[in-house]
């Protein structure tokens, strides 16, 4: 029993779409996401996995099919038959790929705005242009995550990061802590400032899905917030001179209590005020206590510094 070309086909589609969603799902090729930002940019990335994948099969496979099916016969000295054209096939191969098309650049925005891409950053290095206003016609500045709100219901972790060949700095604000490791607690909204003070750098942590560059005598913003424990890579993305490749630092991803024992440990000592310094008028010193600093020097004992008179 000869099984109809149309039933072949929809098997065959029902096949290569099974195999286009597992493979992308279960692909491999994503390090492990250490922040909520991270789910949606894996979402995207498999989705995009997906299509790839049946794409691929699509092709590859009738290729193959056209190969054998289509083959040269032995002793078969004939030409194939003159086909020249196929609108509906055209315009399947040229429609599908103009919907892929649409669909990702809607999908990818949604992803951007979910991850703050759209938030109204304000800038604290006003540029000589403006980059776009928000609607209190303020400066936004260059970046991606949710600011802080002026309600007070995001409190995120201030961090001022600084690239420069060839290594970061971390400055905590709140605490004046300053270290070559970045260290965030988890669960809790994290904002760096990030700038250069020789060359473009880019900030980026593969675990965050979040790349971001260092502008010489810009600042700009990058947020996140971590929902994993563990140790991740910050990598300078930005060819940025000889040593680049060894541009590198670490972020570490600690519970509430391991992050409070390093701020403890690592916050600068506090050092002690100063006696304050009045000031004397020497009109109303006598000549002995005037000279008093600098009797020894001078060579004058304590008796003959009694006897000079008020001048």
């Amino acid at each position: 029993m000869k099984i109809p070309s149309n039933i072949i086909t929809l098997i065959v589609g029902v096949v290569i779409t099974l195999i286009s969603l597992w493979c992308g799902q279960n692909h491999g090729l994503m390090p492990v996401a250490a922040s909520y930002d991270a789910t949606q940019v894996d979402s995207i990335f498999n989705f995009m996995m997906s299509i790839a994948i049946g794409l691929f099969l699509l092709v590859e496979g009738t290729l193959v099919f056209c190969l054998i099916k289509f083959r040269r016969r032995p002793n078969d000295q004939t030409d194939g038959p003159p086909i020249e054209g196929n609108v509906p096939l055209e315009i399947f191969w040229t429609a599908i790929p103009t919907i892929i098309v649409f669909v990702l650049a809607l999908y990818s925005f949604k992803v951007y705005d979910n991850m703050g891409g759209l938030d109204p950053l304000i800038s604290n290095n006003t540029p000589p242009q403006q980059i776009a206003m928000d609607g209190n016609h303020k400066q936004v500045a260059l970046g991606i995550g949710t600011s802080a709100n002026e309600s007070g219901e995001i409190v995120p972790l201030m961090v001022k990061v600084q690239g420069m060949q060839y290594a970061w700095v971390f400055t905590y604000p709140e605490t004046g802590i300053i270290s070559g490791e970045l260290h965030v607690p988890k669960n809790r909204p994290v904002q760096l400032t990030i700038a250069a003070t020789d060359v473009l750098h880019a900030f980026w942590v593969p675990q965050l899905r979040l790349k971001q560059d260092a502008i010489p005598g810009r600042n700009v913003t990058l947020a996140f917030t971590s929902n994993r424990e563990g140790d991740y890579p910050i990598i300078c993305a930005e060819l940025c001179g000889a040593y680049h490749g060894g541009m590198k630092s670490v972020l570490h991803v600690e519970d509430e209590e391991t992050y409070a024992q390093w701020e403890e440990t690592n916050k600068p000592i506090q050092k002690a005020s100063l006696d304050k310094t009045v000031a004397v008028n020497p009109e109303n010193l006598s000549g002995g206590e005037f000279l008093r600093p600098y009797a020894h020097k001078m060579g004058i004992d304590k008796e003959t510094l009694a006897l000079i008179p008020h001048p």
